[in-house]
């Protein structure tokens, strides 16, 4: 546009202006909006309130989510062998009883001295990997780490609630119980 086109276009809003003032039109709309502009700016900031409400309770809700998916993970991570551990316990308390039943034999020396010796790697192994048994010997009876399957007439009246035989070894895994001792508890 030219500054000609240009003068004329403010010539004609400035008497629109001038119009509106003198049939008193403008004043009346002036007051209008200042009546409505309280409200308007009132209910900007109850929408702001509420955004800034629900914006804070979806990062605290994704905040609680990161924090649980990543402690399920390091659980899962750390107890991750469990299935495998649980495979292998047989294998191990095969072991076990193949290495009592060789001391009894003394043309097998030997052949117990190698075996004892794959033994103890593989528990070391086992507990590397987080394994530990579950100490029955001289220990009170807890059913958190202990199964009864008899209960005996104590010999003296010390082993009373106390775990006479172990029947079959208890194993956990990163202090989780993998399998319960199986014991005889005095009564």
């Amino acid at each position: 546009m030219s500054e000609k086109e240009n003068r004329i276009e403010e010539q004609e809003f400035t008497e629109d202006v001038q119009v509106a003032d003198e049939n008193g039109a403008t004043t009346e709309n002036t007051q209008e909006n200042n009546e409505e502009q309280p409200n308007e700016l009132d209910a900007a900031k109850a929408k702001i309130a509420e955004l800034s409400d629900k914006y804070l309770r979806q990062v605290a809700e994704f905040d609680n989510y990161r924090k649980r998916t990543m402690k399920e993970k390091a659980e899962l991570i750390k107890n991750g062998g469990e299935r495998v551990m649980e495979s292998i316990l047989p294998v191990l308390d095969d072991f076990e009883r193949a290495l009592a039943n060789m001391g009894k034999d003394e043309s097998a020396k030997e052949i117990l001295t190698g075996i004892e010796l794959i033994h103890n790697k593989f528990i070391g192994i086992l507990k590397q990997n987080g394994l530990q048994k579950i100490e029955t010997e001289n220990a009170d009876f807890n059913t958190d780490y202990h199964e009864a399957i008899a209960m005996v007439p104590a010999p003296v009246a010390e082993l009373k609630g106390k775990v006479i035989d172990c029947v079959q070894t208890g194993y956990m895994l990163n202090d989780k119980v993998l399998r319960h001792a199986k014991v005889a508890v005095g009564e």
